[in-house]
């Protein structure tokens, strides 16, 4: 992983943080308050237009008292939307909810033109705006009036389907697949492969976890710049994993000092819950989360654990046809060890596998789309779904599944399931 490439996974982290765009939105209100007297001087004089604040003042009344019980709705609405999510789908889509970048923007500019109208009738009457500004103010106001009704077209139109389980299912799959692929294309983010043939020295110093937490990010680029031409870092943790202070998450091999050490875990960025931009298995377990709470008692939904399956069979037979991109490792004296096809299918299935055996349908669609990932090119892909198919006639046998139904099953497995 190059620089220019982690940089961008922080930039897209911010870039879905409502917090940020909110008060970005709200700065560039409060600017273009204090703007207006100056551009009048450009702007004004040209136009020659007889507007005075007598007209200007009543629009930005209506805009900031109207903008605070829009915005105010608008956020309920929002809750209401991801509370109604967690409960259909799982509640980790609360998180991929939040980073909605169509809800972000359009919130953003309801609290902006509350911002913007707010304040510049405050230093209106505070004796900021000279009386030829007005015309300045009014052509700012018009904009805003613009940005805010079409923000409102926009936001009706995607609250038809905030919330629902359609949304959550469409939410969950983007961010899955753009994680899948980048893993696809860069299976170790730029390091070497750790494989059972490779023999580690007996003389190591260990890389402690700092803090107690999730592995969110690594950045390799860091890692290879700490790292001399003389040591090398077996790394034992992959993003997405839980660690505790203290707990072994990688090998240095050569003489490095506390320093260098210190050095080296500034490229680790933990925190409280899984992310999506370097753990590829974590948006299949939610889509699988998804169907598995689709087949429980209070549900009993079928048809939705049908739809993730064939999203999830979707993503992985999309993920087995990307291929790695070409260039050599960027960071070679960082050898590590990534989920890959076979943890991607158990993340993907097994959880649906154990708790679908009372549903024939259900289990039926499982089993045919293990068997066409069993037909990938992809051999660990394929080898994987094809012993998980295993288990599952395994445990529909045990279920006690009649002999019609058993023979239905096995049909519809990879034909070397048993």
């Amino acid at each position: 992983m190059t620089r220019l490439k982690w940089l961008k996974l922080i930039f897209l982290r911010y870039y879905r943080s409502m917090g940020l765009r909110v008060l970005l939105y709200a700065l560039l209100s409060v600017a273009a308050t204090l703007v207006s007297p100056f551009a009048n001087a450009i702007v004004g004089y040209d136009l020659n237009a007889d507007i005075t604040f007598a007209s200007v003042t009543p629009v930005l009344t209506i805009l900031a008292s109207s903008m605070l019980a829009v915005s105010t709705f608008s956020l309920s609405i929002m809750v209401s939307a991801h509370r109604a999510a967690a409960n259909t789908a799982t509640p980790r889509m609360h998180r991929i909810l939040l980073e909605d970048t169509t809800t972000q923007s359009v919130l953003s500019v309801f609290i902006g033109a509350f911002v913007y109208s707010l304040g510049s009738l405050v230093l209106y009457r505070l004796g900021f705006y000279p009386e030829d500004a007005a015309l300045v103010v009014m052509g700012i106001t018009t904009l805003v009036v613009v940005a805010v009704i079409l923000s409102l077209l926009r936001w009706i139109n995607h609250l038809t389907t905030l919330g629902s389980l359609e949304d959550s299912l469409r939410s969950a799959q983007v961010r899955a697949e753009e994680a899948l692929l980048a893993h696809a294309r860069h299976p170790r983010f730029g390091a070497s492969e750790l494989t059972e043939d490779t023999v580690m020295p007996h003389a190591t110093t260990p890389l402690c976890a700092p803090q107690s937490g999730y592995l969110q990010l690594i950045d390799m680029a860091m890692l290879q710049n700490c790292l001399s031409d003389q040591t090398t870092l077996y790394l034992d943790a992959s993003p997405g994993q839980h660690v505790l202070v203290g707990d072994v998450i990688g090998q240095v091999a050569g003489t490095v000092d506390e320093a260098i050490c210190h050095e080296l875990l500034k490229a680790f960025t933990f925190g409280s819950f899984r992310t999506h931009e370097q753990d590829a298995e974590f948006g299949l377990v939610i889509i699988s989360e998804i169907g598995l709470k689709a087949l429980s008692p209070g549900l009993n939904d079928p048809g939705t654990a049908i739809e993730a399956l064939m999203m999830l069979k979707t993503l992985l037979w999309r993920y087995a046809l990307e291929k790695p991109e070409s260039d050599a490792p960027t960071a070679t004296n960082v050898i590590a060890r990534f989920p890959g096809p076979s943890e991607f299918v158990e993340a993907s299935f097994a959880q649906i596998s154990r708790d679908c055996v009372g549903s024939f349908d259900v289990l039926l669609r499982l089993l045919e789309c293990l068997a066409a990932l069993s037909a990938s090119d992809n051999n660990d892909l394929a080898r994987a779904a094809r012993a998980l198919a295993d288990r599952a006639i395994s445990r529909a046998v045990k279920a006690g599944v009649s002999g019609e139904d058993l023979e239905r099953l096995r049909s519809a497995a990879p034909k070397t399931t048993a």
